[in-house]
């Protein structure tokens, strides 16, 4: 019996009581915790109530983290307005498309692209400094579309000023720039998400359900194939490794981007082959790059599974985008949909299928959802960060010669 807290039956049932009214009231207001509740015999109670009732009520009354809710409408804003296609002015109309946020400020250190701005948008602020952008205080987020070496530092100081952050794929060029930019978001208390647009894609999308529903069983090998033979502009930041990040840092972003968003299982380890100036020794992204990634098993990923990936401006004869192996069939990528050989009752199987559409929100209706509501934001940044780090290891393992183990990976 505890002397400090002496009570009896007819106090056990009024706490009790009082409990209930507590739980339903944390319901009613929603922003209370709610904790399941279990008591011992009352013979049993004497020692044990006060404590049980300390914990429930402190746990009651503990607030739920809500994001920050918007006033009104959104207020975004781009943070470069370049020529080249024209992603600036992309992501302006998507916000003005979207219902809940409207483009309101524009920034590009060229004046002439933020005049260019201002007649595609009537009535749009216009800066030339990122540090005039984030000064602004009627701005709620910045979508920064500049060249990937430039992704992480304005970012950064967006979110410092306050700002949520959406950032065009890739989300930087090494795991420490992904790293800082997630850190900085979280003690700042403001979003940070990633623009892989690709994940909306009809044959991307298909495939993903097709291995996630099993009709090949556990994958154990992925291919992956993009590119050409052709010599890149040299004019083009695109091609210039210090901006771009090297060969894997454009339309590779979008191949790792879908391959983690079908092999869901950790990746255990990168290894990498590069060939930079092979033939076009003029530009500084490597000709041809390739990366092996082994991740851990999972219900339809093979223990061990390996993907193999290349990109090239050097190859004469091309591969195919998709080519999964399964342990009761394999999945290969033609024109208009996907051959799928399975098994059923034992007995092989042939059948195509069609590309379908991703059903749900768009990108930015998605974005609208979270910073208004709290609803689970579709591309987080550590799943973008992911993507970083197959192309910063592979790089590393290339110059080292040895597989690099992958950071983050199996944290909760």
């Amino acid at each position: 019996m505890s002397m400090l807290f002496p009570f009896d039956y007819a106090d056990v049932i009024f706490i009790r009581i009082f409990l209930v009214y507590a739980i339903i009231t944390s319901v009613r207001l929603k922003h209370f915790v709610r904790l399941k509740v279990s008591f011992s015999p009352v013979k049993d109670i004497k020692g044990e109530a006060f404590y049980r009732t300390h914990v429930i009520i402190r746990h009651s009354y503990k607030k739920k983290k809500e994001p920050k809710q918007m006033a009104d409408t959104i207020k975004g804003a781009v943070l470069g307005y370049g020529a080249a296609f024209n992603m600036g002015k992309a992501h302006a109309n998507m916000m003005q498309n979207t219902d809940g946020i409207e483009c309101v400020a524009i920034c590009d250190i060229d004046p002439a692209r933020t005049e260019a701005a201002k007649e595609d948008f009537p009535g749009v602020r216009t800066y030339n400094s990122v540090e005039e952008l984030n000064a602004d205080d009627g701005i709620d987020l910045i979508a920064n579309v500049l060249p990937h070496s430039l992704h992480c530092g304005p970012t950064v100081a967006s979110l410092k000023a306050g700002k949520h952050a959406i950032v065009e794929k890739p989300m930087c060029v090494t795991i420490a720039e992904a790293t800082e930019m997630i850190t900085t978001a979280k003690e700042n208390d403001v979003m940070l998400s990633v623009h892989h647009n690709r994940r909306w894609d009809a044959d991307f999308w298909t495939l993903r359900e097709l291995v996630h529903s099993g009709v090949i069983g556990k994958v154990f090998s992925v291919e992956m194939w993009g590119g050409g033979y052709g010599r890149p502009n040299p004019d083009w930041w695109r091609s210039v490794k210090a901006i771009s990040g090297g060969q894997f840092y454009d339309w590779g972003a979008h191949y790792l981007d879908w391959l983690l968003n079908i092999i869901e299982t950790p990746m255990i380890n990168v290894t990498g082959f590069y060939q930079p100036n092979l033939v076009w020794d003029d530009i500084t992204n490597e000709d041809h790059v390739q990366a092996i990634v082994r991740f851990a098993g999972g219900e339809v990923v093979a223990d061990g599974a390996a993907a193999y990936i290349q990109m090239s401006n050097i190859a004469k004869i091309g591969g195919e985008r998709w080519k999964l192996l399964g342990s009761h069939g394999a999945i290969t990528a033609e024109d208009s949909g996907f051959k799928v050989l399975s098994e059923v009752k034992g007995q092989p199987k042939e059948q195509q299928v069609g590309h379908h559409r991703r059903p749900g929100p768009t990108y930015y209706q998605n974005i609208v959802a979270h910073l208004n509501d709290g609803t689970p934001l579709l591309v987080t940044p550590e799943s973008a960060r992911r993507v970083i780090a197959i192309m910063d290891l592979a790089e590393k393992s290339a110059k080292t010669h040895q597989a690099e183990t992958v950071p983050y990976e199996f944290e909760s």
